[in-house]
Parts: structure tokens; sequence; C-alpha cells
């Protein structure tokens, strides 16, 4: 179904609606209309690695881990997994008179906001600090997502519409700044991309101001978004958002006055309550009755581009339960944990022979942790595999496992009656019983996420610092302090600096939130079933770095990110090691591609991501270090070599001058490949320097 013939059907039913009909129907939780045969329907879900809290699903890595993957194709069939099984549930659901709320088709993900400060408890949703990775992974997310039918399969939406990403403790008040040039060059680009690009059907505004104005009704926002970029979908606000008007924002006085603002700017759906004061804001002339009618028309286009409305149906309407985790979907699930894990550091011990083990001893808060492995937003699966319990797994037959909590992930004790400290010595004792020591620590959501989130223990899901908390510092040092070669695995949504596991640990395995079944991922990357190749879609700062960076407040990108930042990182965006040896031999490129060839000096077989960094060396406009312009990921068995056509992202050899216009670049670029960034600590982390390339004109 065109859009216009969906405009068409929309227009047609909304102008047999009564005002009070018409106004019913832009809250999330819509109620049905049954003179006209308009069924009940709650706008409100969320798929940003999975569908969550709607019931069984398959559970993906965490957005941030899948951006890890560097792999676009990969991440499309995990949406077109997503949107199947959405529709399935869509499908059965429906069919019993289920309307609720988590069982709709209209998807408020993927998260596309730039993790510009590594304290921002919702960078895990998002897929990085980089506009052009950002982009590219959110296109690929959002096209599958909706399919490529005659209707939608689901409605994607790109959130939240923009300059937004912390603090979560002032987000409901906070009014962020940007110039033009930041918000051209960093905050808007993947927006964009969604919208022109991507097709995407809705958008979500932020909670914050943008410059003084409410970001779900920006006049200069929604300008960009509709008369600059042509976006023809409906605009929903985030949850709550608009009561932030009046009560928080004090832009308004009264919730009239916050409808009248927010439904004139555009915003067409409220996720929330305020929109219930429409007909009050109507009956005093602060609004007319055609903009009731502009936001109908919008939201019901959406429902009839689903095929959700009239006697035309969807080709998606015969997708059947039984897709719900499906062994297909749980098998793409374990390939993206597999490529999500990024090996930060490898002294050889890796990987383990489990015939040649002895007792392996496992420890930490997170070992046995089911909610180490989902990240926020998630869904609820059938079966979960800590990393414990995928250890105890791969090595059943072939060593003795031992097990240790060691401590509770940020309480002084694990045992409320007990002494503070009450696993340290167990954990010790199992330390000092085995002959290699997996010490399993991080975060999971109670540490770091949305403000509201349950259980925070940080700063309203932010984080204060880069540090684990104390206690798991301490059972790193005892455990440590044994001597026994010891392997860290890291679980965390965002940048940790664990400075001292990387004198003394032999190797540190980052694996983000992995998914439900993600231990049995990590635990095959640990003894060798596959090697490691996620790439670190954010820089791990040293947590001194922090007085550094600018404020958590300040918008500016000066010294954040890979692009801007001037100190030395703990671990840089792109890096990740693998069991392979994997280096580029030759390079060269134009404008439109780089030609790469690349050889496996290693023993085994790996993939790996070949990364494209440009350099505009004459600029003044252009960010001071190398940027990302290209990926793929590839395969070389050991000793293999083999050529690579790599594309060329166009706008890398354009630069945004202060004003906020693109404009060409200095003619004059180095381009470089390798198989992470062209920073020096990736060259003395992994013995290799990045091939470079001129390219004039």
């Amino acid at each position: 179904m065109t859009r216009e013939r969906a405009k068409q059907l929309a227009q047609a039913l909304v102008a047999r609606m009564t005002p009070a009909e018409k106004a019913s129907q832009l809250r999330f939780d819509a109620p049905a209309i049954p003179r006209l045969g308009v069924p009940a329907y709650n706008w409100w879900n969320e798929v940003i690695h999975g569908l969550a809290r709607g019931g069984t699903a398959t559970s993906f890595p965490q957005a941030i881990g899948m951006a890890a993957m560097f792999d676009d194709e990969l991440l499309s069939q995990i949406a077109d997994a997503i949107g199947d099984e959405a529709r399935a549930k869509y499908n059965a659901l429906s069919k019993e008179g289920d309307r609720d709320i988590y069982h709709g088709l209209t998807m408020w993900s993927p998260n596309v906001n730039i993790f510009r400060d590594p304290r921002w408890g919702r960078g895990q949703e998002t897929y990085g600090e980089d506009p052009y990775l950002t982009a590219r992974l959110g296109t690929a997310f959002v096209r599958a997502l909706q399919g490529n039918g005659e209707t939608l399969k689901v409605s994607a939406c790109a959130k939240h519409y923009a300059v937004h990403s912390g603090p979560e403790a002032l987000r409901h008040s906070f009014n962020a700044r940007a110039t033009e040039k930041d918000l051209a060059e960093t905050y808007l680009p993947a927006f964009r991309a969604l919208v022109q690009d991507a097709g995407v059907e809705a958008v979500m505004g932020a909670y914050n101001r943008f410059e003084d104005e409410p970001c779900c009704a920006s006049r200069k926002l929604m300008g960009i978004l509709r008369d600059d970029w042509g976006f023809k979908g409906h605009f929903v606000s985030d949850c709550w958002a608009i009561r932030d008007f009046h009560e928080n924002h004090k832009v308004t006085s009264a919730p009239v006055e916050s409808v009248r603002l927010a439904l004139k700017s555009g915003c067409d759906l409220n996720c929330g309550c305020t929109y219930e004061h429409i007909l009050h804001a109507l009956e005093l002339g602060l609004i007319s009755e055609e903009d009731i009618t502009r936001s109908a028309v919008r939201v019901f286009t959406t429902r009839f581009l689903l095929g959700i409305l009239g006697d035309e149906g969807s080709e998606y309407d015969d997708i059947p339960y039984t897709v719900v985790e499906c062994e297909e979907h749980l098998a793409l699930a374990h390939k993206a944990a597999l490529e999500s894990c990024v090996l930060l550091k490898n002294d050889g011990i890796l990987p383990l022979d489990a015939e040649k083990c002895g007792t392996v001893g496992v420890i930490g808060p997170n070992a046995n942790s089911r909610q180490a492995l989902i990240g926020n937003y998630h869904g609820t699966a059938s079966r979960y595999v800590t990393v414990l319990e995928g250890i105890q797994d791969v090595t059943a037959g072939k060593c003795r496992v031992l097990y240790s909590e060691g401590c509770a992930l940020s309480r002084d004790r694990v045992e409320p009656l007990a002494q503070p400290g009450d696993r340290l010595a167990e954990a010790v004792a199992v330390a000092k019983a085995s002959d290699t020591v997996i010490l399993v620590l991080g975060l999971d959501e109670t540490l770091e996420g949305e403000e509201g989130d349950t259980g925070n223990s940080y700063s309203s899901g932010d984080k204060l610092d880069l540090l684990l908390p104390e206690v798991q510092r301490s059972l790193m040092e005892r455990v440590l302090a044994v001597g026994k070669p010891t392997v860290i695995v890291l679980m965390a949504g965002s940048a940790i600096d664990v400075a001292s596991a990387g004198k003394n640990a032999g190797a540190i395995l980052l694996s983000w939130y992995p998914g439900a079944g993600g231990g049995r991922a990590v635990a095959e990357l640990l003894f060798g079933a596959e090697s490691p190749s996620g790439k670190l879609p954010v820089t791990f700062y040293r947590n001194e770095a922090l007085t550094e960076l600018p404020a958590f407040t300040d918008y500016s990108m000066t010294g954040r990110t890979y692009r801007y930042y001037q100190g030395e990182p703990a671990y840089p965006f792109g890096y990740g090691l693998t069991y392979g040896d994997c280096l580029v031999t030759e390079v060269s490129a134009d404008r439109e591609q780089a030609h790469v060839t690349v050889r496996n000096d290693g023993t085994r077989e790996t993939g790996d991501v070949i990364e494209i960094y440009l350099r505009d060396e004459e600029s003044p406009f252009a960010p001071p270090n190398p940027i990302l312009c290209g990926f793929q990921r590839i395969r070389l068995a050991a000793g293999e070599e083999k050529s690579f056509t790599v594309p060329i992202d166009p706008a890398a050899f354009t630069v945004v001058n202060e004003e906020g216009k693109r404009i060409p670049g200095s003619g004059n670029w180095t381009l470089y490949a390798g198989f992470g960034g062209p920073d020096k600590r990736t060259e003395a982390l992994t013995c290799r320097k990045a091939c470079a390339a001129k390219i004039s004109g």
C-alpha cells in the first residue's frame, strides 16, 4: 500500500469521527470506536534488542553489543527476525482480543542518540559514539524491521529526537545547547539517515529542551524534520514528556497550554496523559479542530500502512506464533553474541584448553547472574544460560569447575545478616584451589540504565565514574593477589576502567549484555570454539579522563569521542583483538571505495572487521582525528590472503562549517585501512599499523 493510498483511507475514516473521537486517538492507549469498526490500539512497544516486556521472545545482545559486531548484514537479519516475532505475537494475541501495551506493531526503537559521554546510563541502548556507525546500523535495523512488503511489517521509530544523552537526573528540566556545527555533524546525521534513507515511520521527541524549546515542540527541530528532510510519518512524545512542559520546563503554565504547544508544533501522539485535555483546549480556542484532524490523519495513516485497519489486511497476517524463539532466531542471537564480544587484552592465556585447564575457578557477581545477560528494555526468554552455566556446559567431562559469587554487585555483603565482605574468603579459597581463574565482573541495568529504573544505585541510572563498584574492586584485588592465571570477563553496557586488571590479569573479554543465552557464547569464546571479533563502538576512557572531558551537561563535542578526544584512552574506538593475526598488506582508494588486501598470519581462522578512516589534512572545519568512513566484516582462514572492496561514505569528503553547512573538504585526505583505528594505542597493542593512502581532488 502506498503512503498516498493509506493517507486517503485515513482521511476518509477521520472525516467520519467526532472531535472527541479524533482526540481520543492521539493517546498512546487509543480506545476503540465501535461504530466505525476501529479496534482499541496501544502504540507502546519496544524492540531495541528483541521484543521487550510483552512475554516470551528471542533475546539478542543489547544494542551496544550489536553495534560492536560492526555487521549491518547480521543486524538486518536480527531486525527481520524481531519483526517476524512482533507480527506473530500481534497476529495471535489480537485474535484473542488482547490489545494491551507491548502487544502492538508500533515499535519505539531504535535509539540513535549519540553516546557522547561514558557516564550516560542509557548509552547501552545506542549504537555507540560515532554518527556514521550509528546511521549505518540504524538504517539497516529500520529497513529490515519494517520489511519490504506491500504493507509495513512493523513501524519503527527513531528516538530520541534530538540532542539527548543525559544526564538522566536532569532530563525532565534540562536545556541542552549545541553549536550549529555539532548539531549538523554529530547529533542529527543518524536521524536524517533513518528518515531519508530508511523511511522510518515514526520519530520520538526527547524529554529535554533544546535551545529553550522542549524537543517535543521545537519549531527548529520540527522544521528540520518535516520541511528540510521531508518526513511524512507521525511524531510521538517520549512518555509523559508533554507534562514536563508545565511541571518541569515551565514553558507553559497548565496542561491545556502544553496541549496547544505540542499539537500545533506537530507532536501527533502523546505517550502520557496530557492529551486528555485536548477537548478542553479546543473549547478554550487554544487549538482548532484542524489541528486535531491533522495529527489523527497521520496516526491512522500508519495503522493503514500496517494493514491493521480496513479490509485489505497484510501479507504478514499469516506469520505463525511458532516463529517466536524458533531455532533459527536463537541461532541468530548466538551468532550475534559471538560477534559482539570484544577481546581487550590477551597475553596468550586465551583460548583456554578445557582438556588441560585442570580446575577452573569461576568467580564474581555476574558469573551466574541472569540480569547481567539482558541489559535494559529486555524481553523474557524461555531459557537463560549464564556465563557459569556456559562454562560448565562447554567443559563438561573435561575439567573441574568451582564457583564463588565473590561479592554482591554493589552492596558490601551478599547476606543481609553477614559482615561486610562475606564472600571474599570463599572467593580466595576457590582461586587458590584452581589452576585457572575466570573472574566475571561488571554492571547490570540496576547500576546503569534509565532514570527511574528500579534499584539504580548511582545517579538516576547514570554512572558517577568509570570504575567498578568498590566491592568488586576489592574482590578483583584479592583474587588477582592469589597469582593464578586469570581471565576477566567484563559485563557492562559502557566504558569501565579496569586498569589494575589490565596490569595483572592475563586477558580481558568484554561481553556487554550478551542476551539470555549469551553465557554459552562467552564460554565458547573463552575455550576457543570461536575467535572473538567484536570492536569497540565507544571509547574506553581512563577514569581520570573524566576531569579532561567537558562537563556531563556540556553538549559540545570538543574533547569528546574518538573524533575529538586528544588524550590517550584505555582502549580506543574500533579496537578489538582476535585469536588470529590479521593485517592489511596493501590499500588503494578513490573517493568511492577502498581496495584492501588483508592476510591472516595467525594459526587459526577468525572473523575480523576492516575499518576505513579518513583524515582531512587541511580543512579547519575537520575533526582533529581521522573519522570512520567505511567498514566490512570479513572471515579469514589461517594463512589466507584476500582482497576486499569497501565502499566509502561520501560525506567523509565533506566538512561542516560553524554555520552548520556541509561543504566540500580540502581535497587533501589521508585514508587509513586496518583492523582498528589509526591511533597509537591500537598500534602498540596489536603491533599493526594501519595502511595509509593519499586521496586528492
